[in-house]
């Protein structure tokens, strides 16, 4: 192995160099456990930095791991997400009750991290399926990591068995296009157009065992009890991170893998986004915990980013990625938000949240700028993210499905409203009391909050993301 190879890996290179300082770290004495958040959160800042340094192209070891602007692009977008995710929990992580499992915290979130990589980088689909319960296997345990409630002890047990049951579905699908290939190479399975009923089922199982970590309706079932379960921070995780990199993953199979079969995964692509628009916003319409609220939010936009799967060009790739930055940031802004709240006083009701904006009021505006661009409202980012999804599928004559999806965005835009009306016109006699932000709160707020107010405005990042489709 060359320095060149490990530069062109340098993501999985320097987490690797940061999960042994957590273990070390967590092995140390006492003094060392509290400066670890700090330390942690400076050394991922600079690897973070490292990701965005140009590489060349290249594919790794028989072409199992590949590399190019793309994926690189992918990977800072999750990095970045992951970096944000880092400053919320800061305060959580320093608490007396998790100050001596903060490195085994670490160690285990970058492990995941470490697992997305290499899907989003695999050549190979056995690549892909060792990335996948990579990624996997940690957030069971991430999600049962609060040992002293048992609700976070469900959560997790819930998580590991619909992980199970998503990865026996994707590998009977991937045993079925190995049966149909000869080989599990991406390249090669790329340049064979074969159609036959038996490959339709190898990519209906495929997008089924990914469809369980997108949480799309049918596979949604354990998405609110997990949320709902899981410590706030690793619910932040799930609903972002966790999530794109399993939307990257299905972009880069479908577009890059079986783009000669593209009429074979629309149609199961039209169905499943219905079914999670409509059912994520029935069942987010009725949600008091803002958890469970935001896990069924969560669903719901799963389903909005499926239509830009139903443009087969550049166009349809461009707004995915788009997309799912300005949710990313979105979601981040309102779980920020949240999080600060349950630090400070463990309340997580929507109706905890009465007269919020009268004690908190720049908290409150935050959170109305962040669900007014999950809702799709300009100026903000979301709107020209559901936008261009819109636009995605109408040109691809999608109509009756953009018809539905707006009907849905409606629907959506009046539970994010509810949230409003309780922080801006609810009274309470006793509402929340003002809460003092740290500093990586306020700065991971500030990068959320910059990127939903700039990003709909900024014209050449959509414009350089698709110049690397």
């Amino acid at each position: 192995m060359t320095w060149n190879t490990l530069f062109i890996m340098r993501h999985e290179v320097l987490l690797t160099l940061l999960i042994m300082y957590e273990l070390l770290a967590d092995l140390s004495d006492e003094t060392n456990r509290t400066r670890m958040v700090n330390v942690t959160i400076a050394g991922f800042f600079l690897y973070m930095l490292a990701g965005f340094v140009p590489s060349e192209n290249a594919a790794l070891f028989g072409g199992m791991y590949v590399n190019d602007e793309l994926r690189v692009l992918l990977k800072n977008i999750l990095s970045v997400s992951t970096f944000i995710v880092l400053l919320q929990s800061s305060g959580w992580a320093k608490s007396p009750i998790h100050q001596g499992r903060a490195g085994a915290f670490y160690l285990t979130l970058l492990s995941t991290l470490m697992g997305m990589f290499f899907m989003i980088s695999a050549g190979d689909f056995l690549m892909l399926y060792l990335g996948l319960e990579l990624a996997t296997l940690p957030l069971a345990l991430l999600a049962s990591f609060d040992k002293e409630f048992r609700r976070s002890a469900e959560a997790g047990a819930k998580l590991l068995m619909s992980s199970a049951v998503s990865s026996a579905v994707l590998l009977f699908g991937l045993s079925l296009m190995y049966g149909i290939y000869g080989t599990l190479q991406m390249e090669d399975i790329a340049q064979m157009n074969l159609n036959s009923d038996i490959h339709t089922i190898a990519i209906i199982f495929f997008i089924s065992g990914l469809g369980f970590k997108l949480s799309l309706v049918p596979f949604h079932l354990w998405t609110a009890d997990v949320y709902e379960g899981s410590p706030l921070p690793v619910t932040t995780y799930f609903s972002v991170v966790s999530k794109g990199a399993a939307l990257f993953t299905l972009m880069l199979v479908l577009y890059r893998v079986f783009r000669y079969q593209p009429e074979e995964w629309r149609m199961p692509l039209y169905t499943l986004s219905v079914l999670t628009m409509v059912v994520g916003n029935l069942f987010a319409l009725r949600q008091k915990n803002m958890k469970r609220f935001l896990a069924f939010s969560s669903i719901t936009q799963a389903g909005f980013m499926l239509l830009g799967f139903m443009n087969f060009g550049r166009i349809g790739m461009t707004t995915i990625v788009y997309f799912m930055l300005i949710y990313g940031l979105s979601n981040l802004a309102v779980f920020g938000v949240l999080s600060i709240i349950v630090r400070a006083t463990g309340k997580e009701s929507m109706d905890d949240l009465n007269g919020f904006y009268s004690t908190n009021p720049r908290l409150g505006l935050v959170m109305l700028l962040s669900l007014f661009s999950l809702a799709g409202i300009p100026p903000v980012a979301g709107f020209f993210g559901k936008f261009f999804l819109f636009t995605a599928a109408a040109s691809a004559g999608m109509y009756i499905l953009v018809f539905i999806a707006v009907l849905n965005a409606t629907i959506s835009l009046y539970y994010y409203l509810l949230v409003v009306k309780a922080m801006f016109i609810n009274k309470n006699e006793t509402p929340i009391p003002s809460i003092q932000s740290t500093f990586y709160e306020k700065l991971a707020i500030g990068i959320c909050l910059t990127g939903i107010l700039a990003i709909g405005f900024v014209s050449q990042l959509y414009e350089y993301i698709q110049g690397l489709m």
